[in-house]
């Protein structure tokens, strides 16, 4: 049995996370604050709703600061996965919000409440700009980062739904449409509740140790047989730790031959994953038997035969 090293090269923005939680922090008191001073409900509501961004932010920074912690023997593969169980809470929080926006959006409908538009306007510019600013701070890594990019996507509903206010306040100043106010929350909840579940959707996918998407299972294998060296290939297994930290274990079947040259082929194995495919953690057994049918690949090869045959 064989394997290479996990390496973390994942970026820790540890930092940006923590200045954005305090950022949002700090506008969420002095909306309430502001709220209650004018009695303005919909300023309370609104302080409420950024809220959920900084309970979603500290949950973040937690998981980031905890998937730093080094593997031992009760975690030997770390705390990797804390990023995705943060992410799988915080677009479950952000399916929870579209509803939300959905129930208030159909009581505003059934009995449309006159709207301050100049205070819409001004308080949706302010929290554009903190918004946006506390959205940009987590925007660097959330592409390959699933714990980063739910609370990115949190902070980017937010953005949208002030730029969709503050465009409603403006409309409804020259127009006095009401309704207009309900109307865009509602583009704003569906908006909010495409991106959770495309997150949502991930984190279930890699929770189950699904084969990854970017990884052709099929096209691995041929690759795998076609290493110098390498007669057969079974019980193949490939999962993702986190969207970028992928790992892949197999039985490898090749000749009697010495350890020296075994560990030549481990070699060129895991240089070949590494490159092709992005896995930078290996598992191999390099056995000197013929691949039995009950091991797991070939079983699913055969399984897979069968249900085209069935479909057919």
């Amino acid at each position: 049995m064989s394997g290479s090293h996990i390496e973390d090269r994942a970026e820790r923005p540890s930092g940006r996370v923590a200045l954005a939680l305090a950022l949002t922090a700090v506008f969420v008191v002095v909306e309430a604050a502001a709220g209650l001073w004018s009695g303005s409900l919909a300023l309370l509501s609104d302080a409420g709703h950024n809220l959920t961004d900084a309970i979603a932010l500290g949950l973040t920074w937690v998981a980031v600061r905890m998937s730093a912690r080094p593997p031992h023997a009760g975690k030997t593969f770390g705390y990797h996965r804390a990023g995705i169980l943060a992410a799988l809470v915080n677009s479950t929080t952000l399916v929870v919000v579209s509803i939300g926006i959905f129930y208030q959006a159909y009581r505003r409908f059934q009995s449309t409440p006159a709207v301050r538009s100049e205070v819409l306007i001004g308080v949706g510019l302010v929290a554009f700009l903190v918004n946006a600013g506390t959205a940009w701070l987590l925007k660097h890594g959330s592409e390959d980062d699933l714990n980063l990019r739910s609370a990115f996507v949190h902070l980017m509903a937010d953005v949208f739904s002030t730029i969709g206010a503050v465009l409603a306040g403006v409309a409804i100043h020259f127009t006095g449409w009401n309704w207009l106010d309900p109307a865009v929350s509602v583009f704003i909840g569906f908006l909010i509740l495409w991106n959770a579940w495309g997150i949502l959707r991930e984190t279930v996918h890699i929770l189950l140790e699904s084969a990854p998407r970017s990884v052709d299972m099929k096209r691995l294998l041929g690759d795998l047989k076609s290493v110098k060296g390498v007669n057969s290939v079974h019980d193949l297994h490939a999962w993702s730790l986190t969207e970028s930290l992928l790992a892949l274990s197999a039985h490898i079947v090749i000749d009697d031959i010495s350890i020296s040259q075994g560990a030549r082929i481990r070699r060129d194995i895991d240089e070949m994953v590494r490159s092709r495919y992005g896995i930078g953690h290996t598992t191999l057994q390099m056995e000197s038997a013929e691949c039995e049918s009950c091991f797991l690949y070939c079983g699913m090869a055969k399984n897979h035969t069968s249900r085209r045959k069935e479909r057919s």
